[in-house]
């Protein structure tokens, strides 16, 4: 909890965007460079004293976040005249001076966004909804190093029906004693999921051939994109443009030095809360569907089971994103 407020201080809602990579967790732990360390340290540079930053959701090591979401206490003093008590900074100047702290730092941690709100508004316990997004590679070539700390790869095709299918029997309001790892804190395992659905979408580093180019736009303007390598009118696959020099044969298909691309997908989970692991454990599941080593039977028969012995191994950390946390800011 907070502790004892201070009634000269304005509390800010903050709202920052980090590589989790980089971080052993958004927590503060003793001798490891944490998202809350880093906050703290960039706030006390910015107005000359120690600050206090609570978290909305609380990430692992590893895990990214689009927009996690903060609280924190400022009380601003004058420095020429040490004592008096300043009216508060505008929203935009405290974003703008803790990121110069931040990218003095490391530069893997952004302010996005501040807001003021009232004295006891709670980063955690304000929270309405929070939504997170699981990025999956699928497909046998190596990981581009781009990648490898973005996402989960998996050498294997995934089958997307049965993986909608077994995201269907998980939405709802149920007891994920079987998605909740060991060292959860919550009193209970009950959870309404409000969304879990697995969507394909671009690659992360897609860099379209010339032939991808010109067929991309539909009619009315909007980009449209197959996973499928476009042929060119030899029959042979364009994995990217010519020179007038001339071009190397392909090798069972693949034109020298070009990476043959991965499907991608994205996992979306939505709710109030979350368990300990949760998402992790679920995509887990969902990648095991994907593969054929489970059916739509075992989700439900691992759902029932009630304990997290029954789940297949949790997916890694790299490719979790916390994407957003909602409020209502009206009132």
């Amino acid at each position: 909890m907070a502790g004892a407020r201070n009634p000269r201080a304005q509390r800010y809602l903050v709202a920052v965007e980090y590589v989790g990579t980089r971080f052993s967790g958004s927590q503060q732990q003793p001798n490891q460079r944490t998202v809350v360390g880093v906050l703290e340290e960039a706030f006390r540079r910015f107005i000359g004293q120690p600050v206090s930053i609570f978290c909305s959701s609380r990430t692992d090591a590893g895990v990214h976040a689009l927009s996690n979401v903060c609280h924190v206490d400022v009380e601003r003093i004058s420095k020429r005249k040490p004592g008096e008590v300043l009216t508060p900074h505008e929203p935009e100047v405290v974003k703008r001076a803790v990121n110069h702290f931040l990218q003095r730092n490391e530069g893997d941690i952004m302010v996005t966004d501040v807001r003021c709100v009232a004295p006891d508004f709670h980063a955690r316990y304000k929270a309405l909804e929070r939504t997170y997004h699981y990025r999956l590679l699928s497909g046998p070539e190596s990981t581009s190093v781009f990648e490898k700390n973005s996402a989960w790869h998996i050498s294997e095709d995934l089958d997307i029906q049965a993986m909608k299918k077994a995201c269907s029997i998980l939405v709802g309001h149920h007891d994920f004693s079987s998605f909740r790892a060991a060292g959860c804190q919550a009193n209970s395992p009950m959870r309404t999921l409000d969304e879990l659905t697995v969507t394909e979408v671009f690659p992360f580093m897609f860099f379209p051939s010339s032939i991808e180019r010109s067929e991309m736009e539909s009619s009315d303007g909007s980009l449209v994109y197959s996973r499928i390598p476009t042929m060119e009118s030899s029959g042979k696959q364009s994995y990217g443009s010519s020179t007038s020099s001339g071009k190397s044969e392909p090798e069972n298909g693949k034109e020298f030095g070009i990476r043959l691309r991965h499907r991608c997908f994205v996992v979306t989970a939505r709710a109030r809360s979350f368990l300990y692991h949760q998402v992790r454990l679920m995509v887990g599941l969902l990648k095991s569907v994907g593969t054929g080593n489970l059916t739509t039977a075992d989700v439900e028969r691992i759902l029932n089971a009630k304990t997290v012995t029954a789940a297949p191994p949790m997916a890694p950390s790299c490719g979790l994103y916390l994407a957003n946390v909602k409020y209502d800011l009206s009132v």
